[in-house]
């Protein structure tokens, strides 16, 4: 028998298993060879679409559609974390499959109207069937024993976002990324079936696998949800292409940056809007990277590219109230997010394309990394990692990093080709130094720019460390590549600011 054949008959053997009543082991293995079975034959959406009267909703139709907490996935039983669902309707058109995983076996969750609340809609929920669900949140007491917050989010696409303690929702993370760069257009993978395991009463971690299928790959997922000050999500995954890629992005991050200090508003009363500020990435190699995020024009791709990486993060380093002015958005309070490889991922690039957003309602940011190798079509990919979601503690280089990046005149006039940015850097490696410490910034041009000045003091106010930099854009139409730190004699004191002025 074929290779293809004998993987396609083991899933349908798995598949006639679900439903069954007796006892069925489950884990990573069997959602991997429901991926395997899927890549081996030609991609086919296997769900219905929502019914037309959904569809139709309008957004504050759609979300006067609320799930009854009282019905939560093991509230009655009492134990430490709970799940609700979320309907389908308006954008969230295509529904998922999801499981439960009990010592027993597994049992489907079907959809059941009774645990939704429909408010004010007038709806004909008796003819639809089992709908299924567009996703689901999982609560845990984060915050306070005695009430469950909402912990994490599987919502849309590949898409999930959590919190920490004291957090609020910000930037997101996705399962994979297809063709965001190159390609004839980018791909969206759908997480198309869940399976949540059951937790015990004294359990710190929730457990979900999930099945990703999309027209060019299929793959199979595990999470490990660890709650806290800083939750942290494992991740296994098993990637299986049925076609080639131009890009394959793993462990995307996206987030959203309408402005700042780098690029203020000039009517918006807020001084900053954003979810996150920068990218973050720490080599295999010990260099760390800090690139400001930027609401460019037109869209706009960079990368750093390392023969491994360390990690890499789309963070919210300002955590001041005073710099967002938001009562009700408070931007001071989303999380950053932290990837870490497990293992060695070898050579590769960490991308970030940027594009232009109206408004900050829209993500306009992603980061993920591309491997330079990717097996033949057919043969899966193996790789894990780790993400922290962070707040006011949340991953810094060891010396010192970039605590912001201010652009504009100062008392001069600037030239038309000219730019002058202001970078403060704050550390343990600045904190004991003295005023008249020898501190130099070294300041470069790798790509269309001339240094027409650039140095380096302490801020007498903050006890920060400044670097300012003038800049001459060489040719107005490319972009012009900035890098920067803080050296006192051999020892680099800073990690690198590494920035990018967008084309005029």
């Amino acid at each position: 028998m074929a290779r293809s054949a004998r993987v396609a008959l083991l899933a349908c053997l798995l598949l006639a298993a679900l439903p069954s009543a007796g006892v069925w082991a489950f884990d990573f293995d069997d959602v991997a060879a429901l991926a395997a079975a899927r890549a081996a034959r030609p991609y086919q959406r296997e769900t219905r679409p929502a019914p037309d009267e959904l569809r139709a909703l309008t957004y504050d139709q759609y979300r006067d559609i609320r799930y009854r907490p009282d019905h939560a996935l093991w509230r009655r039983e009492k134990l430490p974390f709970e799940v609700m669902f979320f309907h389908l309707g308006k954008f969230q058109t295509v529904p998922v499959r999801i499981n439960e995983v009990e010592p027993a076996g597994v049992r489907h969750i079907a959809y059941d109207r009774a645990d939704f609340d429909y408010g004010k809609n007038t709806l004909s929920p008796a003819r639809w069937g089992d709908l299924g669900f567009a996703g689901f949140r999982a609560h845990y007491g984060l915050n306070d024993p005695a009430y469950k917050d909402e912990l994490v989010v599987f919502l849309g696409a590949s898409y999930f976002r959590a919190l920490a303690t004291g957090l609020r929702y910000g930037l997101s993370a996705r399962g994979l990324a297809i063709d965001t760069v190159g390609g004839q257009g980018e791909e969206f993978p759908d997480f198309t079936e869940f399976w949540l395991v059951r937790p015990a009463v004294d359990a710190r971690i929730l457990t979900v696998y999930a099945l990703l299928d999309s027209p060019r790959a299929s793959g199979a997922y595990r999470f490990d949800v660890h709650p806290g000050a800083e939750t942290v999500i494992d991740v296994r995954a098993r990637v299986i292409l049925r076609a080639p890629v131009a890009t394959l992005g793993l462990a995307p991050l996206t987030s959203m940056y309408f402005f700042g200090e780098n690029q203020p508003h000039r009517t918006d009363f807020r001084p900053e809007v954003h979810d996150s500020d920068g990218l973050s990435v720490a080599t295999g190699d010990g260099e760390w990277l800090w690139r400001p995020l930027l609401n460019p024009d037109r869209t706009f791709t960079t990368s750093f590219a390392m023969r491994d990486l360390r990690g890499f993060g789309l963070m919210q380093r300002d955590r001041d109230f005073g710099s967002y002015e938001d009562g009700e958005a408070r931007y001071e309070l989303r999380p950053s997010a932290w990837v870490e490889p497990v293992g060695s991922w070898g050579p590769g690039r960490v991308e970030l394309m940027q594009l232009h957003t109206p408004d900050e309602t829209n993500d306009n940011s992603v980061a993920y990394w591309v491997p330079k190798e990717l097996p033949p079509t057919g043969h899966p990919l193996d790789f894990a990692y780790r993400v922290r979601w962070q707040g006011a503690a949340m991953q810094h280089p060891p010396g010192a990093w970039v605590a912001q990046t201010r652009a504009g005149r100062g008392f001069a006039e600037l030239a038309s080709d000219e730019r002058q940015f202001v970078v403060d850097f704050t550390g343990p490696s600045l904190a004991g130094l003295p005023a008249d410490a020898p501190v130099k910034a070294v300041v470069t041009a790798p790509a269309n720019g001339e240094i027409l000045e650039s140095n380096a003091y302490r801020v007498e106010a903050t006890g920060m460390w400044r670097m300012l930099v003038r800049v001459k854009q060489l040719k107005p139409g490319e972009p012009t590549e900035l890098r920067g730190f803080l050296r006192n004699g051999k020892d680099v004191l800073t990690e690198t600011w590494s920035n990018i002025v967008p084309p005029r």
